[in-house]
């Protein structure tokens, strides 16, 4: 089932609607990232001041300038660790069309859905960002306790955010979100394992970019297995 949702997903990479979500997606990441180090900068220049009196050294007017250029340093470089989990979350907000494109190629004849909200998009997308970067910073404490395990680790936890998120996204569509929630409980491993396929290529930088659209392409297609499954259909 999850290979089978794979090889599906990945032979409509080309969808002109799975590029708009992706450029799109990206666009909108790379805008939040600047202004936030813009931001961050600003509040270590207000914090810090243009000078300052230090014991031995007396008067000195370039600590702001320094902690400018350091602070833009540190966000820059945790712009490279944040850029797939925001593109993620931001992306996850547009995935609604990727499952309509989707269900359109495969699954013709669904009745039509309404489209999801743009506040419960925005509410859903913050919480699966606060979610996803705060996992994966207390997960910084196991990589450094048991480093060869930290590919494992990151793969493992990811894959169980992915997989929820991209599951509930899929399903929500169609059966609500009771209904998606008893169907992720009871197929919950096959999830999780679907979900880290998803989360082994964020290693890999720009493919990692893809796995929002991936994710979601697979996670409608697993839906709709599991669904017919539990209701006794053929999948």
């Amino acid at each position: 089932m999850i290979l089978q949702s794979f090889s599906l997903a990945l032979g409509q990479l080309g969808d002109p609607r799975f590029r708009r979500v992706l450029l799109l997606g990206l666009a909108l990441t790379i805008l939040l990232l600047i202004a936030a180090t813009a931001g961050f900068v600003w509040l270590i220049g207000v914090l810090v001041g243009d000078d300052a009196t230090l014991p031995l050294i007396g008067e000195v007017t370039w600590l702001g300038d320094l902690a400018s250029w350091t602070s833009l340093v540190v966000m820059m470089v945790l712009s490279v660790f944040l850029m797939v989990p925001v593109a993620s979350a931001i992306t996850s907000m547009f995935l609604d069309e990727v499952a309509q494109a989707v269900e359109d190629k495969h699954y013709p004849g669904l009745p039509d859905v309404p489209g999801v909200p743009f506040g419960d998009a925005l509410r859903d997308t913050v919480n699966f960002l606060g979610v996803l970067i705060g996992a994966n910073i207390v997960a910084l404490l196991l990589y450094v306790m048991f480093p060869p395990l930290a590919p494992f680790i990151f793969w493992a936890l990811n894959g169980f955010l992915l997989g929820r998120e991209y599951f509930m996204l899929a399903a929500m569509r169609r059966v609500g979100r009771t209904r998606a929630k008893q169907l992720r409980a009871r197929y919950s491993t096959t999830i999780w394992v679907a979900g880290t396929l998803m989360a082994i290529p964020l290693s890999i930088p720009l493919i990692n970019l893809l796995i929002p659209i991936l994710g979601a392409a697979t996670f409608t297609h697993i839906f709709h297995k599991v669904q017919a499954r539990a209701a006794g259909a053929p999948a």
